[in-house]
């Protein structure tokens, strides 16, 4: 039973607002592994002896843990229960935080990271699960707070790590600050135990082999992908695109800290706006309108207006909570919400992972920027085309039962 069930019976309005503590406290950790590392990258490189192959495994760790091990996230909670995986995943974050920020050796490092990097994809599966189970009615407002809580802990960890690590004259312990935020965040997990939800054998969501064959679920699965390719390629090159253009690194530094600081109004916003009504399509393609325009300007106006243009590109970027509210309203129970998100997560991740990779080889081979923005325009169409169906009113188990499409 939902907790907002239960409380219409007047007895479990702690519990709830215990409920929503453990989402935003869990919630600020899961990106804290990724962003941490990024800005000490050449100090880590150094100071572990890392090759350039390690420095390449490193960055590319995060897609392989969301996609890997968030596939298997449903079928773990369904042994261990939800609130206990949490409460594992979490444990399992802070001790692989903690453990890399003590050591000296690469491959220790690395290791410790695929660690901290599991327990972050265990979470991104479930939070979106449990808010569905507890929260059914409140799914706007719950993902408008999960994801705020996402944007606050991944540009926390990205802003802080080297002030803290200036001011201590060591990296290790400007990385073993965030095993700390992990182990805050244990606490309400502990005392929501006791309320573990039933694992209905009888509600296992949709298997693989039933996902694989749903176009809701890789539309869903596209969408999500394609958003985070343009998030990735964002985050990797927007410094270097600005510098390419006479940017100053300070300037370039600057204005990727503006793009960063503004998906956290734009998190709380997006998923406000959407959950007013039963078709995201309006809000799809908004989202995509402010992309085209951010990067039309990126690519043709003048360098100096590159901010304005960097603002439209943060609004867009609005597609990733929106990505997230669809694994929820698109689905009616809590397990099969906890299947498409394994299922679009993974898939997307994967999706997602290649964008960088891509960008970086095709201006290498290019010497410019005009084939890395054609790529950045065909994932919008793609995005456009996979969120129009997505974003429709439906629901996953409709496919598999034609019939309640149109009771």
């Amino acid at each position: 039973m939902s907790v907002l069930a239960q409380e219409t019976r007047g007895r479990t309005a702690p519990l709830a607002w215990l409920l929503v503590l453990g989402i935003v406290l869990a919630a600020l950790n899961l990106r804290t592994a990724v962003t941490s590392v990024g800005p000490l990258l050449d100090q880590l490189a150094a100071g572990l002896g890392m090759s350039s192959v390690g420095t390449g495994l490193l960055t590319t760790l995060p897609v392989l843990a969301f996609a890997g091990v968030g596939a298997v996230t449903p079928t773990l909670a369904r042994r261990a229960g939800e609130h206990r995986l949490l409460l594992l995943a979490l444990i399992t974050l802070g001790v692989g935080l903690l453990v890399r920020s003590l050591v000296d050796s690469a491959p220790v490092f690395l290791l410790s990271s695929a660690v901290a990097l599991s327990g972050g994809a265990v979470g991104n599966v479930l939070i979106p699960t449990l808010i569905k189970r507890h929260f059914p009615a409140r799914t706007g407002i719950m993902t408008t707070v999960y994801t705020t809580a996402l944007a606050v802990g991944t540009m926390l960890a990205a802003a802080a790590t080297v002030p803290i690590e200036r001011a201590s004259g060591d990296w290790h312990i400007a990385l073993g600050v965030w095993a700390a935020l992990a182990a805050v965040a244990v606490l309400p997990w502990l005392a929501l135990l006791r309320s573990e939800p039933e694992r209905n054998s009888g509600g296992r969501g949709a298997g693989l082999r039933s996902l694989l064959r749903s176009k809701l679920a890789w539309m869903v699965a596209i969408y999500f992908g394609t958003q985070s390719m343009i998030a990735y390629i964002m985050f990797g090159w927007l410094a270097t695109i600005l510098t390419d253009v006479g940017y100053s690194t300070s300037e370039a530094g600057f204005v990727l800290a503006v793009f960063t600081a503004l998906s956290i109004p734009v998190s709380i916003l997006v998923p406000v706006i959407a959950s007013r009504h039963r078709d995201q399509r309006p809000t799809v393609i908004g989202l995509v309108s402010f992309y085209v325009v951010g990067f039309l300007g990126l690519w043709f106006a003048p360098p100096s207006t590159a901010l304005v243009w960097v603002v439209f590109v943060a609004v867009g970027m609005g597609s990733f909570p929106l990505a997230l509210m669809m694994l929820a309203l698109r689905t009616r129970t809590p397990e099969s919400t906890a299947a498409l998100a394994a299922f679009g997560q993974s898939a997307g991740y994967l999706i997602a992972g290649a964008g960088p990779l891509l960008v970086g080889v095709l201006r290498e081979a290019t010497g410019g920027w005009a084939v890395p923005y054609a790529l950045i325009f065909v994932v919008l169409v793609a995005q456009l085309v996979t969120g129009l169906y997505a974003g429709r009113d439906r629901y996953l188990e409709d496919e598999r039962n034609p019939a309640r499409m149109t009771a």
